[in-house]
């Protein structure tokens, strides 16, 4: 009779962190937490499926009565031994460690356009689902970061496109025309999340204008109750009031608007912070769990010259873009002289001529190529007829009988530097031309107005600094004022519309905070890699992209549109669109979402500029169909070799060279 022999498994008993456990014996140390859910010690070479490897040295823990720190996938766990999976020591020699293997990692976790967008927005994700023909699916991930697209689809500065690496090839992507078409030819209206319950608390935003919008946008969708409070008739702030129609026609931007009203946001218009309440009656009387100030930068700069204030016929470019707005487009009779670079004088000069100025002359102290604004829309008011004055300051209002006549200037030539890293003007002397004109419209810069906060007690108030723009916590966007959170043009001074729109989502992921667990505390930790970390990327690198035109975009006869303020750009067609979206070079990289490099690095806080040296910059290998080997990125764990060799059973790929210059490259000297 065949005996029944039981094999009893060996136990082992240690101590990890304080507590008492068991395992098998011939397990790890990793094992061993890992079974019993004890910490989450990092790795990157291990692979439960593969023998330990032990090179990456993330995993290391302290073990009593070893001098050094033990890698816990290698090291077998035995009775009575004391383990310490996390201390002060251990989290310095994992950050050590993660610092050395990014110190030569020269590839891009994101895009270069992504990272330069303020919002932060998934730009290469976006052009590939709508290049796939998914426009729908590519919305929904630029409102993730950006809830407005119809109105950054016309008038972004676009950031991302002046860092698009295709420059290097050609010409940047049109990324700004992709987001146009995909919102405005697929567009559906934003949709509150099922599964998101009313959380019971009140926000106020004060400010109808991109940064509050966003705010708003983005606390609905979590469940909160939010009200926003205008002091002008209409929402839309600078869109609205400092933008004209022909770039962003009203009908798109209150669709658009209404949009992110539909998921249940309340609005007051005509009511103004000061006037017709305080940020202490909000929080107060109101009943307002927490306030968002989002005030902008309403007032135009004054150009400091003689009889400025005195000369009928002067005006800010912003007063005279808002009194278009709001009385109507006015008939001007006369010659205009518009002061300034910027988008701002430029939406000025052609809005002036479709108020039927006999002339407009843009008045510039440097020369066109330092000129602030789009080059194409200084072609397009070139195009309607607008004149340039450049290298001309502006000196002295010339009047007679109280009435503009001529503004006279200052003829400017280039210097050095300054400080924005343009060519100073510097006066000749003895040069001055006066322009003869019957208005001028000045557009050189924007002031914050902080009166409406005088209302509130100073204690009450959120701190402001010497530039007169509010103080707030980078991070959180909250204010010295516990509760107050601000942000936009109001904290920046003037900027952009996707700064706004940054800074509304920043604000209401950390009052999201603030409500449901008593404290902002800001976003995760995000790390991203980046290849011009290490230096210029050498032109070569693009040697073998093939050269594709930009789309460009369709325009209306300047002829025919100087008569009104429909549309001018018409946007690109199907065809188009997916051109553009397929001239992306696909920067970043696209295993970001599922990368535990990137994800560890951001958690232990690693500082890329501690452990700086030689940098290596490999050729990729894109020879097979589906699959891209990029030294770049390689860690030389190891993994991959012993995937194909061990699980696969295929020893297709091997480490070549000795130290600095080890590589995995396939076998025999073939490509992938």
């Amino acid at each position: 009779m065949a005996l029944d022999i039981e094999k009893k498994t060996l136990r082992v008993e240690l101590t990890i962190n304080g507590r008492k456990v068991s395992g098998e014996a011939g397990q790890t140390i990793l094992d061993v937490v890992r079974a019993h859910q004890i910490d989450d010690i990092p790795t990157l070479c291990h692979d439960p499926r593969l023998e330990p490897y032990g090179s990456c040295f993330l995993c290391v823990v302290e073990v009593k009565g070893s001098p050094r720190l033990l890698p816990s996938c290698v090291t077998r766990i035995r009775d009575g031994m004391e383990v310490t999976t996390r201390n002060p020591r251990i989290v310095t020699s994992r950050k050590t460690a993660l610092e050395l293997l990014l110190s030569d990692h020269y590839a891009d976790c994101v895009c270069p356009g992504q990272r330069a967008c303020p919002a932060g927005v998934d730009i290469q994700g976006y052009l590939s689902l709508s290049a796939l023909g998914y426009h729908e699916e590519a919305l929904d991930l630029i409102r993730e970061r950006n809830p407005l697209p119809v109105v950054c689809g016309r008038v972004c500065v676009r950031k991302c496109e002046v860092e698009c690496l295709r420059n290097q090839v050609d010409e940047p992507v049109g990324i700004n025309f992709v987001k146009r078409y995909v919102a405005e030819s697929h567009g559906t209206p934003p949709r509150k999340p099922v599964d998101v319950a009313d959380s019971g608390k009140k926000v106020a935003v004060v400010g109808g204008g991109p940064g509050g919008l966003s705010c708003a946008y983005y606390l609905a969708r979590r469940g909160h109750r939010v009200t926003i409070f205008e002091s002008l008739p209409k929402l839309g702030g600078m869109l609205r009031y400092g933008i004209p129609e022909y770039r962003l026609p009203r009908k798109e931007l209150d669709a658009e608007i209404q949009g992110i009203l539909d998921l249940g946001i309340r609005v007051e218009t005509g009511k103004a912070l000061g006037r017709d309440f305080t940020l202490g009656g909000l929080r107060g009387a109101g009943g307002y769990d927490a306030v968002f100030v989002a005030l902008g930068a309403p007032l135009g700069k004054k150009m400091g010259i003689e009889n400025e204030d005195s000369v009928v016929g002067v005006s800010s470019a912003l007063d005279f873009l808002r009194d278009c707005e709001l009385d109507g487009k006015p008939e001007l009779k006369g010659k205009v002289v518009v002061v300034g670079g910027g988008n701002s004088a430029i939406d000025a000069a052609r809005t002036a001529l479709r108020c039927g100025a006999e002339s407009v002359t843009i008045v510039y102290r440097r020369t066109r190529t330092e000129m602030p604004a789009h080059h194409e829309e200084v072609d397009a008011a070139e195009a309607e007829g607008a004149k340039l004055e450049l290298l001309a300051a502006p000196l002295e209002l010339v009047a007679e009988d109280g009435r503009l006549r001529a503004l006279r200037c200052q003829r400017m030539e280039l210097g050095e530097p300054d400080a924005s890293g343009r060519r100073k003007p510097v006066p000749i002397p003895g040069a001055v031309v006066d322009i003869e004109c019957s208005y001028v419209f000045a557009a050189i810069g924007q002031d914050t107005d902080l009166s409406a906060l005088e209302g509130d007690p100073e204690e009450a108030r959120p701190a402001a600094n010497r530039w007169s723009t509010l103080e707030a916590d980078a991070a959180t966007m909250e204010s010295s004022v516990p509760g107050v959170f601000t942000g936009g043009d109001v904290v920046l001074g003037p900027s952009t519309v996707i700064d706004a729109i940054a800074h509304g989502r920043r604000a209401a992921l950390a009052i999201d905070q603030y409500l449901t667990r008593g404290e902002a505390v800001g976003p995760e930790p995000d790390f991203k890699s980046s290849r011009d970390f290490f230096g210029e990327i050498p032109k070569e690198t693009f040697a073998t992209v093939e050269r594709e035109p930009r789309s460009r975009m369709p325009e209306r006869e300047a002829a025919e549109r100087i008569r009104d303020f429909a549309q001018v750009e018409m946007g690109l067609d199907e065809p188009h669109t997916k051109h553009e979206a397929v001239r992306c070079m696909e920067c970043g990289c696209k295993s970001v979402f599922q990368c535990d490099l990137k994800r560890y690095a951001g958690e232990y806080g690693v500082d890329l500029a501690r452990l700086t040296g030689e940098v290596r910059r490999h050729k990729v290998d894109r020879s097979h169909p589906l699959i891209s080997l990029d030294p770049n990125k390689c860690i030389l764990c190891s993994r991959c070799i012993r995937t194909c060799s061990d699980i696969v059973g295929m020893g297709v790929l091997g480490l070549v060279g000795r130290g600095f210059d080890t590589t995995v490259r396939p076998a025999l000297g073939k490509s992938l």
